[in-house]
């Protein structure tokens, strides 16, 4: 089978290893910088370029799915012959070549033993990265094992979360196998009592599973993440001895949306508390002339940085000169170079790249103000660590944090997408200044009610329990 793949960023790195042993033609990619060079040995070509060859199947690997299919069906291609990450099991079935499963502690033991006594929780995620999912079950992990269960965090790939993993006696499993087997095929998971799954990538893992073992579905997806998944594949998941909960409403929506069938509570994640480091930092930008503004965020259109990049432009020259606008987050992409492209005839921004936890919290507790302007962000971990550190937050009602937060008290809501809206909600910043402390300290309020560890352990200890009493 001759394939051409769609996509060179960071799902192909993911997802790349599957095609080593198949005939891959070429990449197709967008990026005029990638064009006609080569990555791994293989031609990265414009996508109206790639289509003349000889080609069977197209697999597109980004979750910008929709955009992708529909730009290579306005080219003329089959869209039978177009495929996504998520369809690799089908292509593949059970004749690919497995991947070698990796244990640390005690992991294996743990996995492949079935003696009675605390139930064993197997934890499940779709990397090891230092994103919002995977943290929270990092969280989820910690809480589980302080009420005496045994734990093994497992996930479809390495990453840096492993060694925090592995420094608080977590054992771990990385079985790249995950990310297209089911769970019927995944032999080494039937010795646990209970299966936590952590977002939608879990869907063609659990389409074929085990009923007798109790399953969480842990969902943080927004509407746009379904995109890519084949209908048939999710229909096909037993909701026998299935709890399903998501992060807040944008997840649950996806949810009605797609599986009307499966009913669905909610479960918001817990993040740890860091704010008594405030006392021994500088603190926010008290003493500066200037309101800082941060964003914290993968650069892509998901995330409408471009959004505040336009609402910056229309503020007042007065309002531009008092204010300043932190730009954080992994920019290696085609929309981060297009950002990046137009920051320079803007004064007052500064980009910083992707940053480790640390700096992270550095700069949330000199900031004055978040902003998230995302078009879809079912629930940002960060609006929730700016508001543990008492930052205010002007948030888009596309993102799931808007649901929690009272417009003008904690912080601001404004329609997403919505220029003037956002510009207008900054300038009110920059002008009531003073007013900002006492916001933020109500945002404070806000997250030890509802994003707090305390308010997690309770929810999601309630889960658990439902689920192994069934």
């Amino acid at each position: 089978m001759k394939i051409l793949l769609f996509g060179t960023g960071d799902y192909y790195n993911r997802y790349k290893k599957w095609f080593e042993h198949q005939e891959v033609l070429a990449l197709l990619d967008n990026s005029v910088q990638k064009q006609h060079t080569a990555i791994d040995a293989l031609k990265v070509l414009p996508p109206e370029e790639g289509i003349r060859l000889n080609y069977d199947i197209i697999v597109i690997l980004s979750f910008y799915v929709k955009q992708m299919k529909q730009q290579l069906i306005s080219l003329g291609v089959d869209q039978n012959k177009i495929y996504h990450f998520y369809d690799l099991h089908q292509l593949f079935g059970t004749d690919r070549i497995k991947r070698p499963v990796q244990y640390f502690l005690n992991a294996e033991e743990t996995a492949k033993c079935r003696k009675n006594g605390m139930p064993k929780v197997l934890l499940l995620s779709n990397d090891l990265a230092l994103g919002g999912p995977s943290i929270a079950l990092f969280h989820a992990a910690k809480v589980l094992i302080k009420q005496g269960y045994t734990v093994v965090y497992a996930s479809m790939l390495d990453g840096p979360l492993k060694q925090q993993l592995i420094e608080n006696d977590i054992p771990v499993i990385i079985d790249e196998n995950l990310q297209i087997a089911t769970m019927q095929e995944t032999d080494w998971v039937s010795a646990f009592s209970l299966i936590i799954c952590n977002t939608l990538n879990f869907h063609v893992f659990l389409s074929e599973r085990d009923t007798k073992i109790p399953v969480i579905w842990w969902l943080h997806d927004a509407a746009f993440f379904y995109e890519g998944v084949n209908e048939n594949v999710i229909g096909k998941i037993s909701l026998s001895n299935l709890k399903a909960v998501s992060v807040g409403p944008v997840p649950a929506a996806a949810v009605r949306k797609f599986l009307p069938g499966m009913e669905c509570g909610e479960l918001l994640y817990g993040v740890a508390d860091f704010s008594q480091k405030d006392e021994c930092g500088q603190g926010r930008t008290a003493g500066s002339d200037k309101v800082r503004f941060i964003t914290i965020g993968f650069l892509e259109p998901r995330k409408g940085q471009d959004i505040l990049l336009q609402a910056i432009r229309k503020l007042p020259d007065h309002i531009r000169r008092s204010s300043e606008f932190y730009i954080v987050g992994h920019n290696a992409t085609l929309f981060g170079e297009q950002i990046c492209s137009e920051i320079p005839d803007t004064d007052g921004i500064v980009v910083t790249g992707s940053v480790g936890r640390e700096t992270l919290h550095e700069l949330l507790r000199s900031s004055d103000v978040l902003i998230c302007p995302s078009r879809q962000d079912p629930m940002p971990t960060v609006a929730a660590e700016a508001m543990m550190h008492s930052v205010p937050c002007i948030v888009s009602d596309a993102t799931g944090t808007a649901a929690y937060i009272h417009d003008g008290e904690e912080g601001f809501i404004f329609p997403s997408e919505d220029v003037q809206a956002l510009a207008d909600r900054i300038e009110w910043c920059v002008t009531n200044e003073e007013e900002l402390e006492s916001m933020g300290k109500k945002a404070r309020k806000l997250y030890e009610k509802h994003f707090s560890m305390p308010a997690f352990v309770k929810s999601f200890m309630e889960v658990v329990h439902e689920a192994l009493s069934k």
